[in-house]
């Protein structure tokens, strides 16, 4: 059909700048974890897996398995409807009373994704304050952007992690508003002054909603996040059950009222069959050992900070932060995809390049997201070929 060509025509145009995306098939080896099989077009091979956000590797532990086999035997596979209608179980109850308690907030509401937690949530809530101005960091997750655009609220932007022109757009709009930012920033690794954001919220009376989706399980004294380790009180937490905590799912903690209205107004949630009781299951036991154990946090921290001092001391454009996020900037999108396919393909390196839209034209990079168990000479290893492949590529720029 002739308007489809359209379509052709989009998918050609990513091709020819180097934006097109490959999903690898991969199979992660249960109690060999960063280890994993890639399963190419010509052959199967063993690789080491470099960008994965299963942080702490619990989406492997015998613990949280165990939790969700049970689960399985005594519930079965799915929920069996919304949570309205029949799909709300005990696992469900559990979780986000868990959640409550790691937050130190007075409800707590699933959803089956962070990224569906915040665009439902941000568009509910301008559903229900239709007057309401949000006011956005510029490097906010498309979840949020989204979010934002669907509430049909006004917005305005301020720039990233920037103090004076986030205060000076609370001092000109003394309306109700929403200050919308997120904790770790996923694709430079920086941190939000979270403390100085939200005591700006409280100056100007302005609700406060931060996105820690990179910073639950990973920060803190329970791992609840960069609001926990800096004593901050922020009105609405975005977090996920996926990355730290390695299972799936994203919820939303805050005020009882809030998060009532919420669940009785968001129309995708309403009208979308509950997460699983398996994945509750997981997720619950897995939130409680992470609490648990804070070496593992340490380690994962050790970890990034190994692998940023290897990659720099080889000359090789590490972007600095104090996060657990290592991007390496390339520079070129066809460059960036050309280096991730000599890793794979060759080294049995496996790191995805983060192209335009994800990232700004120019910044192109490749992320890689150590682990606890992400040993020395891994480490070593992956060093070493970075610097090759990025060589045989044509990456001349050096630190």
């Amino acid at each position: 059909m002739e308007h489809l060509d359209k379509f052709k025509q989009v998918i050609t145009e990513l091709k020819d700048d180097g934006r097109y995306r490959v999903f690898n098939d991969i199979l992660r080896t249960r109690g060999s974890y960063p280890n994993a099989i890639w399963y190419s077009k010509y052959s199967i091979k063993k690789i080491v897996n470099w960008c994965s956000n299963d942080y702490l590797g619990m989406g492997q532990h015998s613990y949280v398995l165990d939790s969700m086999k049970t689960a399985l035997e005594t519930s079965g596979a799915g929920a069996g409807g919304t949570r309205n209608i029949s799909g709300t179980t005990h696992y469900h109850i559990a979780l986000e009373h868990e959640l409550t308690q790691l937050h130190g907030k007075e409800s707590a509401l699933l959803f089956t994704s962070a990224y569906n937690a915040n665009q439902t949530t941000l568009e509910t809530m301008g559903k229900i304050m239709p007057d309401l101005l949000f006011i956005s960091d510029a490097e906010n997750h498309s979840s949020i952007i989204q979010g934002l655009r669907h509430s049909k609220c006004k917005k305005e932007i301020f720039k990233h992690n920037d103090l004076d022109d986030l205060e000076s757009i609370l001092m000109s709009n003394p309306g109700p508003k929403c200050v919308v930012f997120e904790s770790v920033y996923s694709m430079d690794g920086d941190i939000a002054p979270v403390k100085e954001i939200a005591d700006l919220c409280k100056k100007y009376k302005a609700i406060s909603y931060i996105d820690e989706v990179h910073g639950v399980g990973l920060y803190g004294p329970n791992g609840a996040g960069i609001c926990e380790r800096d004593k901050v009180d922020v009105d609405i937490i975005n977090g996920t059950l996926a990355k730290a905590y390695g299972v799936q799912g994203g919820y939303i903690c805050g005020k009882r009222e809030f998060i009532d209205a919420i669940r009785s107004m968001a129309s995708a949630f309403i009208f979308t069959t509950s997460l699983s009781p398996v994945l509750c299951a997981g997720a619950l036991t897995s939130i409680k050992y992470v609490k648990d154990h804070p070496e593992l946090r340490e380690k994962l921290q050790e970890r990034a900070q190994k692998t940023k001092e290897e990659l720099t001391r080889q000359g090789i454009e590490v972007l600095q932060n104090d996060s657990h996020i290592v991007p390496v900037i390339i520079g070129d999108a066809k460059k960036c995809k050309a280096v991730s396919d000599e890793l794979l393909y060759k080294d049995g390196i496996y790191v995805q390049p983060i192209n335009y839209p994800t990232v700004a034209v120019g910044t192109e990079r490749l992320r890689f997201t150590p682990t606890p168990f992400h040993t020395d000479t891994m480490i070593f290893d992956m060093v070493v070929k970075v610097k090759s492949a990025m060589r045989r590529c044509g990456r001349t720029k050096w630190t």
